[in-house]
């Protein structure tokens, strides 16, 4: 039994690295899909996907109607309106890469959708080899491939399969992160204005940089810091933070109204607040948000600010405190650190809190550096429950705004 496992090891070890990726990300993709086809037998007239659903409508479901109406219509010049004269939801607030690159590769199979899972799956395993080699040198190449299988196999892993621009933002951010750590600055003249337009977040990759390079200024003796390098952080820091404002000025621009895009994201959170949102204030979102579940979930509302200010205070410990978090560097915390704060500022915590996560992927390499393999395969086997959870609570039980993926 032993030789066996023995063998099992070194044949895997044979494997390219590109190969053994391969084999784990096919297998998690398997996996999806059939938690995917279970849900969409278990389906009912009571979803917003109907009895008969199929594969094909989940990948075209939810927010992937706003990319193939962008790929389709382009954007509205004027707003639209809701009843009550508030900017409806529109689709101002999804931006454009995803949706064109997958209709051009839908144009060769002659469907939006069929180009958008392309588009994701593939992505998807570029993102788990940018992922290995971000991590690699940091925790050691079986802990960066136990990374890899969390993020592949993860409770959101539906993502990889479905037209929701998310796993071509991790690509572009691994990689953009990993240009950083390895000091290759001129990759992210590239990098950045196209995280831009691929999704909101691109303003915490601006703070990220800043603080990089704070961190290579204190740490210059040890880390010299040339005068090349300084221009570099700077221009890409003030590159990253007028790409992050531009798409502000672009839905302004075309439909004349300057706060259109910030209106259009507000128009969401009409759902949640009773009376709507009129203006945006940074870190209002989750003050609010967490009143109003601490209501629903039947305990004072008044709890929800400071319990909320203890989970950061908590959070912010982890990243400075915990063995197996520092393991992964600085420039990984700085940027859990810089995202976390972001989402602080501009996000109203509700269903898709979990998707907006993403961004933090480079974490499963703290969970991974355990060598148990009880603990590591009792993640495994976590992650592929929290699948399942998501899964059906999104899909064959969504039908409303509180279950939006």
């Amino acid at each position: 039994m032993a030789q066996l496992a023995l063998t099992a090891a070194r044949r895997w070890a044979g494997i390219p690295l590109p190969g053994r990726i391969a084999i784990v990300y096919v297998a998690a993709r398997l996996v999806t899909t059939a938690l995917m086809i279970v849900a969409a037998v278990q389906s009912t007239s009571l979803s917003r996907f109907g009895a008969d659903a199929g594969l094909a409508d989940f990948v075209v479901g939810w927010d992937a109607q706003w990319y193939w109406l962008v790929a389709e219509n382009g954007y509205p010049s004027e707003l639209p309106l809701t009843d009550s004269g508030d900017v409806a939801e529109n689709a101002w607030a999804f931006m454009p890469v995803f949706a064109f690159v997958a209709k051009a590769v839908g144009f060769v199979f002659g469907s939006w959708g069929m180009g958008a899972l392309l588009v994701s799956f593939g992505a998807g395993y570029l993102a788990c080899l940018a992922l290995h080699r971000l991590l690699r040198d940091r925790i050691g190449r079986s802990a960066a491939m136990w990374s890899v299988a969390f993020f592949a196999f993860g409770p959101l892993a539906a993502m990889f399969q479905v037209g929701y621009a998310e796993t071509l933002f991790l690509l572009l951010l691994f990689l953009a992160l990993d240009a950083t750590a390895r000091r290759r600055y001129a990759w992210l003249y590239l990098l950045i204005p196209v995280m831009a337009f691929t999704r909101p977040g691109i303003l915490a990759f601006a703070l990220y940089l800043g603080l990089h390079g704070i961190l290579r200024l204190v740490h210059r003796r040890d880390d010299p810091l040339s005068r090349g390098e300084v221009v570099h952080i700077l221009v890409l820091g003030a590159l990253a933070t007028a790409c992050g404002f531009a798409w502000q000025g672009i839905a302004a621009l075309v439909t004349g109204d300057p706060g259109a895009y910030l209106a259009t994201e507000l128009a969401w959170r009409q759902h949640w607040i009773a009376g709507g949102v009129d203006t945006f204030i940074p870190f209002e979102g989750w003050i609010q948000s967490s009143s109003f579940w601490f209501a629903q979930w039947g305990l004072p509302g008044e709890w929800g600010p400071t319990v909320l200010a203890l989970m950061v205070v908590a959070v912010g410990a982890a990243l400075l405190l915990l063995p197996q978090v520092r393991a992964l560097g600085a420039d990984l915390r700085l940027w859990s650190a810089s995202y976390l704060l972001y989402l602080l500022a501009v996000f109203f915590p509700q269903s898709s809190t979990f998707r907006l996560l993403l961004p933090l992927s480079p974490l499963w390499g703290a969970v991974a550096v355990p060598r148990s393999r009880l603990w590591r395969f009792g993640v495994l086997a976590v992650c592929i429950l929290g699948q399942w959870v998501w899964i059906f609570h999104v899909y064959a039980l969504g039908n409303t705004f509180w279950q939006v993926p």
